[in-house]
């Protein structure tokens, strides 16, 4: 068994994801050594108030620091490339929120070095690490649903729906050029290859900005928090939404939306892999039952048991049968998967958390839809 209180991490950023991170570290055992605000004051602040012993006053000190193992990266999206590179320059593990880079030329380079230090590398799809995903990935790659035919679903939010809803990834300059698609939509593009197998091999992409202006507070303002006080009027050209078809090799289809403004879905990702045996499906707001289909015989819901669930599902399973495991408790399982490979030395045969192959693969799939969507035809992710 892993000692995971021999570990210790330090978080980068410290608004909603960053504490989210800190607190599912803790609930593993693994010390949190301190955290890097987006200042000095802002990582003094932030770490009295969610009780981290050390706020760092910059990334070299945070690097300096040899009690430090892993590196939780959960800056804006702009300075992934760079924070990245120093800590893996530095010999430290490193976890990155997705998406993994701006480009898929920085993605690459993020392989390589990745590859050149010998230290985990990881990027956090989380959603992977719900355990009726993993059951489903078991249930694939063990053929119950047959061979793949179509993969269909959504990932659907609320938060940004008003013209006054604002967050620092409305803006290309930090976030990149896509903004639904490279938040959210990489989470499905992930999952459903996690699941599947399958990595697309094309892609025909339309992108839609319903808000082009919006009104941006001059103070900072949290994911998911309203803002207050005064405000500026500006121009937004990132995607509020987009619709996507992909092409897999072998001839399977699939079919995707992204929204950040429909409202009244909170955080809806949804899934269905038809099969030519079966099919399954699943929703992040009702995590813990998982769809079977049948043709000749009644369909299942599958609830998260594991005296039911094969050996993949159970092993991401933390709570017993009825006693929900939601969005914090995913975080705990991809933890506890990546701290004990760490602790292993390396990546072990089994592992399923996604590495930064993976997030490579979701760069050139954003690549691709944006590339798509500004000439109007199907791309294949081998031009970008």
């Amino acid at each position: 068994m892993t000692d995971f209180a021999s570990l210790g991490a330090a978080v980068i950023g410290t608004g909603f994801i960053g504490t989210v991170h800190t607190q599912a570290l803790r609930r593993l055992g693994v010390q949190v050594r301190g955290v890097l605000g987006s200042s000095a004051d802002r990582g003094a602040e932030r770490a009295k108030a969610i009780g981290v012993p050390k706020a760092y006053a910059s990334l070299d000190e945070l690097l300096a620091d040899d009690s430090v193992d892993v590196v939780h990266v959960t800056s804006p999206n702009h300075a992934h490339y760079p924070q990245v590179k120093a800590i893996l320059n530095a010999g430290k593990n490193v976890i990155c929120e997705k998406p993994l880079a701006m480009t898929s030329a920085e993605s690459a380079e993020m392989v390589e070095i990745a590859k050149a230090s010998g230290k985990v590398a990881a990027v956090c799809y989380n959603i992977r690490f719900y355990p009726l995903n993993q059951q489903a990935h078991g249930m694939v790659a063990d053929g119950a649903l047959g061979d793949i035919r179509f993969v269909t679903g959504h990932y659907h939010q609320d938060w940004l729906a008003k013209p006054t809803d604002w967050n620092w990834r409305l803006q290309s300059e930090m976030g990149g050029e896509l903004r639904s698609v490279g938040d959210i939509g990489t989470h499905w593009v992930d999952l459903t290859s996690f699941i599947t197998g399958l990595k697309a091999e094309a892609v025909l992409a339309e992108l839609i900005t319903f808000l082009p202006e919006r009104e941006k507070p001059t103070g900072p303002v949290e994911t998911f928090s309203s803002a207050a006080g005064a405000t500026e009027t500006v121009a937004v050209d990132t995607d509020d939404a987009a619709t996507i078809l992909i092409r897999y090799p072998g001839g399977a289809r699939g079919v995707m939306s992204t929204s950040q403004v429909n409202i009244g879905r909170k955080n809806s990702l949804e899934w269905d892999v038809a099969g030519s045996e079966a099919s399954a499906a699943w929703n992040s707001e009702t995590p813990d039952h998982l769809f079977i289909g049948h043709r000749d015989r009644p369909n299942e819901i599958l609830m998260r048991d594991f005296t039911l669930m094969n050996d993949t599902g159970t092993a991401a399973a933390s709570l017993p049968p009825g006693h929900v495991e939601g969005f914090a408790d995913s975080f705990f399982a991809f933890f506890r998967a990546v701290f004990s490979d760490v602790a292993a030395g390396g990546r072990q045969a089994g592992s399923t958390w996604a590495t930064f192959e993976d997030g490579h693969y979701e760069m050139r799939f954003c690549d691709a839809v944006l590339k798509s969507a500004r000439e109007e035809r199907w791309v294949a992710l081998d031009e970008v």
